[in-house]
């Protein structure tokens, strides 16, 4: 995967020249209203509307998305109309966290359906646990900068992967990728992210019909909750060939 240009920037310290990853603002608008303000690496924007809509149950289905009439820099304005009106809130969140414009705890947690279980033969742990090796980073190769979310087939095939320096963003963007070629939900794929397992990802996870999420990383208790209410097989510390099954051990082959 090739980063989009103006993902990374040229910096120089201590006489030595550096690859940094972008952090820019992109404005979300909805019929041209502002809807919402997230810290992105700049690439892929129409996904990251598009993703980020959807785990927010806003939308259900593929949009148009893209520049403004005036080609405004950093604004995506989508389709409308939304499928439920938006609280008087407006989301704000960062390149870390992506519930930090939340308004009220009970608007923290968005309602979707239990996951169904697999439909196919039960996943090998080698398999899950090789996920993060198939990943492709060229940015965090590059940077150390970023995060990745990758989408798999059952078989461990490569399907998507997109980078960004917030990994709720990667998120929504292969999110959004998947949602435009009208494979939501994705009953039978699985999601991988290179760090932490936190509770928004799950969310993410569970809206998009996605029932395995790996990691790198280690996952929250909250993440662990949500991913056992809503049915979803959470898999943390893949790494050299081994992993943790926290939840949704039934999709799992037994050791």
């Amino acid at each position: 995967m090739e980063m989009t240009p103006g993902a990374l920037r040229t910096f120089f310290h201590d006489g030595e020249q550096d690859m940094v990853a972008v952090e820019e603002p992109l404005e979300i608008r909805v019929e041209d209203e502002p809807l919402a303000v997230t810290m992105r690496t700049p690439g892929h924007d129409e996904e990251l509307a598009l993703g980020f809509l959807y785990g927010e149950g806003l939308i259900d289905g593929p949009r148009a998305a893209g520049l403004t009439p005036d080609l405004a820099n950093n604004t995506i304005i989508v389709a409308g109309p939304l499928t439920r009106r938006p609280s008087t809130r407006r989301f704000y969140t960062t390149s870390s966290c992506g519930v930090c414009g939340k308004g009220a705890i009970e608007e923290v947690t968005v309602h979707c359906e239990r996951l169904p279980s697999w439909p196919g033969q039960l996943l090998a742990r080698t398999l899950l646990a090789d996920l993060p090796n198939r990943l492709v980073q060229p940015g965090f190769a590059r940077t150390g900068g970023l995060h990745a979310t990758g989408l798999f087939d059952a078989d461990g095939e490569l399907l998507c992967v997109r980078e960004d320096v917030g990994r709720h963003n990667a998120m929504d963007k292969v999110i959004g990728w998947a949602l435009g070629r009208g494979l939501l939900p994705l009953t039978e794929q699985l999601l991988c992210v290179s760090g932490r397992l936190s509770f928004e990802l799950v969310q993410k996870a569970a809206v998009a019909g996605a029932p395995v999420l790996v990691g790198v990383g280690a996952p929250t208790s909250l993440a662990i909750e949500l991913a056992r209410e809503r049915n979803l097989t959470l898999c943390g510390f893949a790494r050299g060939g081994q992993i943790n099954v926290y939840c949704g051990e039934q999709r799992v082959k037994q050791l």
